[in-house]
């Protein structure tokens, strides 16, 4: 009497989800064994795919089975045993040497002696259904590509929505991560320090970790936020709601590259490092710490500024600087650039003003957008055509079109923009006021990193140290509303923006 291992397979994958379950298989197939009086002595389940040869249970099984423990094989089908021709040609080859006599389906029985052609015909059948899957499945997701359907995990701040089938915001998590890219924009933050912020937030690993600084650079340099995405190396126009504008993308990148840059393990450096430049040699103010114990046991500490003296050519005079006077020269620069109440009220009315001024005037610039979009796309249609004429390579093709996606994005940004009425330059002037109303309190905070962010946006690069005394040159915008708040009192306000009306001082009067 004859042995037989029973063998049931179930795949997570698609070519099998209308197969009968690992539970039906077993009722079915003991039942028949039990009809026809075949002695199972094993039963083998396996949850594996068959496409590819390397399954752990099917090796055990045939292993076995040349061993002698059985003689034969109960299974549902043919392609549950094999969906590919190195496992098929060795469940044929075991066969025809009758090291197994005899394999029982449910629907038919297959011995040494039977034809070798309608075991190989079954077999091929199984893996041209696995090849014309996957063919299928590719062109799908190509399709689901181009029309700018994601197909795979969505990223931080969305949510692969089962219903549609489509990645959508998710409404709490994409708040966060539009934050963390305004935060890391401000470049006063590390990736470190945007991985805190997530935490913080409830967004973490599932070890209960902050995010890696990997994984924070991998979230700021994702196209896929300002909506597109990256398929195969090619990018491609997503139909998902971006979160953020492409224009704070383009800022977090360039952050990003100056950041990358190697740099050596330092100390956290004094908090005016950075800032100033020697008058005298142009090499960079640099910060230093010391501390003395006297015989007594006191103990006197002190932080002190001084030039770098890294110049070749010239030997610099500069001498040592203390931070409280260092401090006190700062904090007079900045109160010279505070901005009465009033001046700032006055400024948001002509703003707001403006706006609509911009408004009425935006059908005439969204139409021009417009225009330019459509002649993007025609080269987008141009370029694919000479691609597909092999006119030009597959590396010049996915780089001029990823130009192109990135200025049709921007132009799609700035119609919206005009459509809503928004200015571009209404939230800068809007942060510029705040920062010059608050220029007061900055002086007087003993925050040193708050004054040094304040004076490098008054002064960026123009800042040195020279004989112990603080030289600047202001900005455009923060020298003329010094020079504003030198001549004229805080109400005279439209003196300094508008030229009142009448006789100049010199003139006649005609």
């Amino acid at each position: 009497m004859l042995n037989y291992f029973l063998y049931v397979r179930k795949s997570t994958d698609v070519e099998d989800k209308q197969v009968r379950s690992i539970d039906d298989q077993l009722a079915v197939l003991r039942k028949l064994a039990k009809d026809e009086n075949l002695n199972i002595i094993t039963e083998f389940v396996e949850k594996r795919s068959a496409k590819k040869p390397g399954r752990p249970v099917f090796a055990n099984m045939l292993s076995r089975i040349e061993q002698g423990e059985a003689q034969g094989i109960i299974c549902w089908k043919l392609d549950r045993l094999a969906r590919n021709p190195i496992d098929g040609g060795q469940i044929s080859w075991f066969l025809q040497k009758n090291i197994i006599h005899h394999i029982r389906t449910f629907e038919r029985s297959y011995l040494p002696q039977d034809n070798v052609l309608i075991m190989s015909v079954e077999f091929g059948m199984a893996n041209q259904y696995i090849l014309d899957l996957r063919t299928n499945t590719k062109r799908g997701l190509m399709e689901k590509i181009r029309r700018g359907e994601y197909c795979s995990l969505a990223p931080l701040g969305y949510i692969n929505d089962t219903r549609t089938k489509l990645v959508v915001v998710d409404k709490k998590r994409s708040k966060v991560v539009r934050e963390a890219f305004e935060l890391y924009a401000q470049n006063n933050s590390r990736l470190e320090d945007v991985g805190i912020f997530f935490a913080k937030n409830g967004i973490i690993t599932r070890g209960k970790k902050p995010f890696t600084r990997d994984k924070i650079a991998w979230i700021l340099s994702n196209p896929f936020y300002y909506g597109l995405f990256k398929y195969a190396g090619e990018f491609y126009e997503g139909k998902h709601q971006p979160i953020i504008t492409k224009k704070l993308f383009d800022k977090v990148q360039k952050v990003l590259q100056e950041r990358s840059k190697p740099q050596k393990p330092h100390q956290d450096p004094l908090g005016y490092c950075g800032l100033l430049r020697c008058g005298n040699c142009g090499m960079m103010i640099t910060g230093g710490y010391y501390k003395k114990v006297q015989k007594n046991g006191n103990v006197n500490e002190w932080y002190y500024y001084h030039c770098t003296k890294k110049s070749k050519t010239i030997k610099c005079p500069e001498p040592t600087m203390r931070q409280e006077e260092l401090d006190r020269q700062l904090s007079g620069v900045i109160q010279k650039f505070k901005m009465p109440d009033f001046w700032a009220e006055q400024l948001q009315k002509m703003a707001e003003q403006e706006e609509q001024n911009v408004r009425a005037s935006s059908n005439i610039l969204i139409q021009e957008a417009r225009t330019e979009m459509q002649g993007i796309s025609v080269k987008l249609d141009r370029l694919l055509t000479v691609y597909l004429e092999q006119d030009i390579d597959r590396d010049t093709y996915q780089q001029q079109k990823a130009e192109l996606l990135l200025c049709k994005k921007a132009l799609e940004e700035k119609i919206d923009d005009l459509e809503q009425g928004i200015c571009p330059w209404r939230k800068p002037l809007e942060e510029w006021l705040k920062q010059a109303q608050g220029a007061g309190e900055t002086a007087l905070s003993p925050s040193l990193s708050d004054k040094k962010s304040l004076l490098q946006k008054i002064c960026g690069v123009n800042l040195s140290l020279q004989n112990r005394k603080v030289h600047f040159t202001p900005q455009k915008q923060w020298a003329a509303l010094c020079a504003a708040l030198e001549k004229k009192s805080e109400t005279d306000l439209c003196c300094v923006l508008v030229e009142m009306p009448g006789v100049k001082p010199g003139s006649r009067a005609s």
